[in-house]
């Protein structure tokens, strides 16, 4: 679900929205079904996030979501792995869908306030952009057949294809040099007199 744009334009009914259906709804169906899953032996979940929950341009609630159930997939591999569940995070790129028309789905009581902002030529641009590449996506029958493929083989993660690799290997490496900017620097810590004092 696409939800609403950059800041500037947030609202907390669009936050609540965005946030219901491509976070909270994903946390639902797993307490709902894990249990299940778990007591006829083991099996396996796949979450939907975004190739946005791995790469963030803007400050889209929508991204902000998809990083979230990224996340929550990667603990709960973790967690439900020795229980006999497999977990992916399912991260696709551009695919032919409807999400350019989620606001079709919105429930009447958000209606009216998680409206889109007015569009400046650029940004219609962008939109118009966006509208004609998702239209001409990648098939929904082969990003099944790759869901599949991962949970037949356990991927942590399923792609769909490799666009947006350099962009996740560049966020990579300014991570990385965050790091190195404090690697000879010793950390400051309370001492335990200290410590005992605080608390």
């Amino acid at each position: 679900m696409g939800g609403v744009g950059p800041y500037g334009t947030w609202n907390d009914a669009g936050w609540n929205w965005t946030l219901g259906v491509n976070f909270m709804a994903v946390v639902w169906g797993i307490e709902i079904f894990a249990p299940m899953i778990e007591s006829q032996g083991g099996g396996h979940i796949v979450s939907t996030a975004s190739i946005a929950g791995l790469v963030s341009s803007n400050s889209f609630p929508y991204n902000v979501s998809k990083y979230g159930v990224v996340a929550l997939s990667e603990g709960l591999r973790n967690e439900l792995g020795p229980r006999g569940i497999g977990v992916s995070v399912f991260c696709p790129g551009i695919i032919r869908t409807n999400i350019m028309n989620s606001q079709r789905n919105l429930p009447e009581r958000f209606a009216g306030v998680t409206g889109a902002p007015p569009l400046d030529d650029a940004r219609r641009d962008r939109v118009k952009q966006l509208t004609e590449r998702v239209s001409r996506g990648i098939d929904p029958l082969y990003v099944g057949e790759l869901v599949r493929e991962g949970i037949e083989n356990d991927w942590p993660y399923i792609f769909t294809d490799c666009e947006f690799e350099p962009r996740i290997e560049a966020r990579f490496t300014e991570i990385k040099r965050g790091f190195d900017r404090i690697r000879d620097r010793k950390a400051r810590r309370l001492d335990a007199h200290h410590s005992t004092r605080l608390t």
